[in-house]
């Protein structure tokens, strides 16, 4: 896993099944995931998808790793003020990170560089490190506001990746639609997958 090494973070925004979907999805294919969750997304975690974890990091990351059989380091569950963690560091955090889903609140700390906690100082990081930064904003109506940080964001190269789930794989369940975007996410970032139809090929 030396090689495939990922920061996902999930914030206090809806759409908790993206967010497991995608850490599945990246687990099976052997990614270490550096796995950050704000206070807020505990609340949404436990309200749409009924998750609920131990307060301690330690606990809580014992708890992931059995959640979805992962091997033992495969999750990395870093306080939110651990500043000596990896992703803290442009020498040591891994080069792709994806928010999902990603608060206005979070985005817009994002935009300005605040690094108040360890999620906006990894984000951060992958920006002044060049890497790849996907954010996935799961909000409605979009407000100005909203629509002047996410383009400050996208001219920095920021990937936008509104949670907007296509129906042309004629979809047939909720799951179908959430596997949907997790599919493109993870186009974007490179790694194989079947986990959606895709135009031009008729549904198996």
């Amino acid at each position: 896993m030396k090689n495939k090494e990922i920061t996902l973070a999930i914030t206090g925004a809806s759409g908790a099944p993206y967010a497991l979907c995608l850490l599945e999805q990246l687990l099976k294919r052997h990614f270490k995931v550096h796995l950050l969750i704000s206070s807020a997304a505990k609340v949404v975690l436990a309200t749409e998808a009924q998750e609920q974890w131990p307060n301690s990091q330690e606990k809580a990351q014992t708890f992931f790793q059995q959640r979805f059989n992962a091997e033992p380091g495969q999750i990395v569950m870093p306080g939110k003020n651990d500043w000596f963690s990896a992703v803290a560091s442009g020498s040591a955090a891994p080069k792709q990170m994806i928010v999902c889903p990603c608060s206005m609140g979070t985005l817009a700390s994002i935009a300005m560089g605040m690094s108040d906690n360890l999620l906006e100082r990894a984000a951060d990081v992958v920006i002044k490190e060049k890497g790849q930064l996907i954010l996935v904003p799961r909000e409605m109506p979009f407000s100005v506001i909203h629509l002047e940080n996410m383009l400050k964001l996208a001219k920095l190269g920021v990937e936008i990746f509104p949670a907007s789930p296509g129906f042309y794989h004629q979809p047939e369940s909720i799951q179908d639609l959430v596997e949907h975007v997790v599919s493109r996410i993870l186009d974007h970032l490179g790694i194989d997958n079947d986990l959606s139809t895709r135009w031009g090929y008729a549904k198996n």
